[in-house]
């Protein structure tokens, strides 16, 4: 590359990067109850072209007869692993269309791995142990995060200038368990405050995803 459009092309990333914000997002429910594991997806109004990346652990755990983390988001391509920590064996299926799959039965420190090449959300079962349930959000956008137990999630580097907000939750009885949200991204830190309403707790339906 000659020096010249070298140059250019840092310059042109030192002023995207001046340019780009923080988004504080606030979801809770309309009696103002926290909503964790929300997924909130912030979209550009312009195409950046970047690669999603996440700097969070790719894997679903089991533990305590339980999946952890209930949600996990993962860019496109990503391969997880599903370490098994309990002292039984568990068997990993989901029969959603983004990612059909079967992990058969696997005991005690033993590790699978899957691979996730399309986007859309992926609902993860046990066939062994029913109470068991967890949701990989698969996605090529590069600014997402989720809410954590306060109903805070925090998107980095968000360009500046006009985008959507795209908020997801299993338990949202919003079209597609998704609401969206327009706002403009200032260099520094914008926040927004979003209300869901949940259905109760109920039983996964796997062929629903």
């Amino acid at each position: 590359m000659r020096p010249a459009v070298a140059f250019v092309m840092v310059l042109l990333w030192f002023s995207t990067a001046a340019r780009a914000g923080d988004v504080n997002v606030y979801v809770h429910t309309d009696d103002g109850h926290p909503v964790a594991d929300a997924v909130v997806t912030i979209v550009p109004a312009s195409e950046i072209g970047a690669a999603a990346k996440f700097s969070w652990p790719m894997k679903v755990v089991q533990h305590k007869l339980a999946f952890d983390p209930f949600v996990l988001i993962v860019p496109v391509g990503a391969q997880v692993a599903f370490p098994n920590f309990d002292s039984v064996s568990h068997h990993v299926f989901s029969f959603s269309p983004a990612k059909k799959f079967e992990i058969e039965l696997y005991g005690r420190d033993e590790t699978r791995s899957v691979a996730f090449p399309t986007s859309g959300i992926v609902a993860l079962g046990c066939n062994i142990h029913d109470n068991m349930s967890a949701f990989i959000y698969v996605t090529d956008h590069p600014f997402a995060a989720k809410t954590d137990a306060e109903g805070k999630a925090t998107v980095t580097g968000v360009p500046a200038g006009t985008a959507t907000a795209d908020i997801w939750h299993p338990r949202s009885t919003a079209p597609g368990q998704r609401v969206a949200q327009s706002l403009v991204v200032s260099p520094g830190t914008t926040t927004l405050t979003r209300e869901l309403e949940l259905r109760a707790q109920r039983k996964v339906r796997h062929g629903s995803y």
